[in-house]
């Protein structure tokens, strides 16, 4: 089957190019395996989306009366992740052949690389939640060793860590929602729960979304599962409270950022919830809801203060994935995999642009011995006119996330807003600010992301002697930029409903009303005024600042709202001390009782030890000793001499006539 073999062949090129490839031929067998992963994945997505859906499965094992299959399921959302995931893989893979070139563990680089790519694809067409579990673990997996691929830095090796862990945590909510569901139905099979226990009403699209939950569980329960399963989408999508890690996660190559960013890891939480929506009742959708506005307006404010190139966009990743969150919670899937979809272009090319950017900085500063952090944007400016490439494509990327006409960030982010608003005016409670709250994060996106263009690219001249990035680098951040442009998803440049993945999920329609009208107009109109006020602050005067760094919003914001020295305090020290504690009692007073009990035995052994040697062994070596003495001695009386015969014989009367007498 096509679809197998598309998520197979990065496994197959990864066991290849560790196996067999050496540095010279290891990125062209990642790469030829990426091509043609991306090409049968492309047959996939043209046989299959808008059709029927496909199932396919096969008994894998079982226990008892129960017989677990493993198969594939080919519906619109499948085909669209598996297309998304393998055209950016392929233009990463291209890119990291140049960006990686010079680095000793190439090949490595490609194993693991070839392996996240293989668990991702493996996860969006697996047909059961057991599978998907499987693959969501071996996801996690692979990321951590991505995330500390340059494992001789302390801060790679922290932040894999860090990763690996707050994942780990939001794993157990997986798999508490698996428990719930296979306790209830008896199996894990995606089409069996969603169409044989009524939990999911028919779907008018074939292949499309699943929308609306009438289970056969209980409510109790039935909030249960969604609101567990959603607590394990948090960790991966990075979704407050479980966001801290993604930040960190920067400190892997700027390839790796980029595909981990725009389509694979942190979308596999977004892709779980739309792929389990039916189970969500009214109370977790508010909640879902609750936690995406939150998130996308709390890491908007954060990218406001950050230097670091990556960790901006880092930010910007967490802010977008609360949008897509957000969606799915009012009840609007479709636009959350339309924004997802559009997402995976722009912030991989934001990713891109800056890796060209650092790979050119650190070139420079290695050549001249300068320490100068290359990720750092206060030490930029003037790039426009070295790198002129970069700085166009990196543009188009921004205007797209900042959601300008004529990108497709625009539609997708419209289909948000307007069905936000439209889902806000019939909550009339105070969820209805919810919409509010996400048209005020997509002004500081268009900000934020105008300050990272405006201190990068703007600004006096530097560094003389820079280029423009290698060929490798430079064609997949243009095929990328041309798919930030609207054509690629609609005709029509500002109507998001003529968006053909609109059209290819069903669609929950929402009575926005004269909401498509003005909320694309006001989201325009406003993210030009934020952009016109970056450049006063940042593009008209490089020295300008609207924060101050004694200020203690700007601390506030430079520090992520201070969540990490919370969780700190919170978690890590107390957990540490206890640690501390346990260790000290098991060292001092378990050990110590198991030493002094091994010391009483060691000493009664002692005792026991001499008792038998110089007591029990001499009383026995003693009356051997007499034994043989008297044997000795009465031998003499048998030596057949008739003289010692006679004398005996006489001193044995003499004897006996001695004794009667006394006696």
């Amino acid at each position: 089957m096509l679809a197998c073999g598309a998520a197979v062949i990065p496994l197959l090129g990864a066991i290849a190019t560790y196996t067999f490839s050496k540095r010279n031929r290891g990125s062209g067998i990642a790469i030829a395996g990426s091509v043609l992963t991306f090409v049968l994945s492309a047959l996939v997505f043209y046989t299959t989306w808008d059709h029927t859906a496909i199932h396919r499965q096969i008994s894998w094992f079982t226990i008892g009366d129960l017989t677990f299959t493993a198969g594939v399921l080919l519906n619109n959302l499948s085909v669209l992740m598996l297309f998304l995931i393998s055209g950016i893989s392929l233009l990463v893979h291209i890119y990291s052949a140049a960006y990686m070139k010079l680095d000793p563990r190439l090949p490595v680089y490609w194993t693991c690389l070839g392996l996240f790519c293989f668990s991702m694809m493996a996860l969006v067409v697996a047909d059961s939640l057991l599978l998907i579990y499987l693959f969501w673990e071996l996801v996690g997996f692979s990321s951590y060793l991505l995330i500390g691929f340059w494992n001789t830095r302390q801060a790679a090796v922290l932040a894999n860590k860090k990763a690996f862990i707050i994942n780990r945590i939001g794993d157990i909510g997986f798999l508490a929602g698996i428990m719930v569901l296979f306790s209830q139905y008896h199996t894990l099979d995606l089409v069996t729960l969603f169409s044989d226990h009524g939990l999911v009403a028919s779907s008018p699209r074939i292949g499309g979304v699943w929308v609306g939950a009438t289970g056969q569980l209980s409510q109790a329960w039935l909030t249960i599962a969604g609101a567990v399963f959603f607590f394990g989408a948090m960790a991966k999508s990075a979704q407050f409270p479980l966001h801290t890690w993604l930040p960190d996660a920067m400190e892997g190559p700027t390839p790796v950022s980029s595909l981990i960013h725009a389509a694979t890891m942190v979308a596999a939480g977004v892709f779980l919830l739309v792929r389990v929506f039916p189970l969500f009742d009214q109370t977790v959708l508010l909640l879902i809801a609750s936690i995406g506005t939150f998130t996308a307006f709390m890491a908007a404010t954060i990218a406001l203060a950050q230097h670091d190139i990556k960790k901006i966009l880092a930010w910007s990743t967490i802010s977008q994935l609360g949008y897509m969150i957000a969606a799915i919670g009012m009840g609007s899937p479709e636009s959350a995999m339309f924004h997802l979809a559009t997402h995976a272009f722009f912030k991989c090319l934001l990713f891109l642009s800056a890796g060209a950017v650092i790979h050119e900085l650190q070139h420079h500063y290695a050549k001249s011995g300068d320490t100068t952090d290359p990720q750092d944007i206060r030490n930029m400016g003037g790039l426009r006119k070295k790198m002129p490439v970069t700085f166009i494509v990196m543009t188009i990327a921004a205007l797209a996330l900042a959601g300008f006409p004529g990108t497709s960030g625009f539609l997708s982010k419209d289909a948000v807003l307007v069905s936000a608003f439209g889902w806000g005016a019939a909550e009339q409670n105070v969820f209805s600010v919810i919409p509010y709250l996400l048209f005020v994060t997509s002004l500081l996106t268009a900000f934020y992301v105008a300050r990272l263009i405006f201190k990068v690219f703007f600004g006096p001249a530097g560094q003389e002697e820079l280029h423009e990035a290698p060929a490798p680098m430079r064609w997949p951040m243009i095929v990328l930029a041309l798919c930030c442009l609207f054509p690629l998803f609609s005709v029509n440049p500002v109507s998001f409903e003529s968006a053909w993945i609109m059209a290819g999920f069903y669609l929950n329609a929402v009575e926005a009303g004269a909401y498509h009208t003005y909320v694309p107009v006001l989201v325009s109109l406003g993210g030009t005024a934020a952009v016109f006020f970056a450049w006063f602050c940042y593009g008209r005067n490089r020295s300008g600042n609207i924060f101050t760094d004694k200020g203690m919003l700007y601390r506030f914001a430079l520090n992520g709202w201070y969540f990490d020295k919370l969780y700190l305090a919170v978690f890590v020290k107390p957990v540490v001390l206890l640690s501390r504690i346990l260790f000290g009692f098991d060292k001092k007073v378990v050990d110590g009782l198991v030493n002094a009990v091994g010391s009483l035995g060691l000493s009664l052994s002692a005792v026991s030890r001499w008792t038998d040697r110089y007591l029990v062994d001499a009383a026995v070596n003693g009356l051997g000793s007499i034994s043989k003495t008297i044997g000795n001695f009465t031998r003499n009386f048998q030596n057949g001499r008739v003289q010692y015969y006679l004398l005996a014989t006489v001193a044995g009367v003499l004897l006996f006539f001695m004794f009667t007498y006394f006696l």
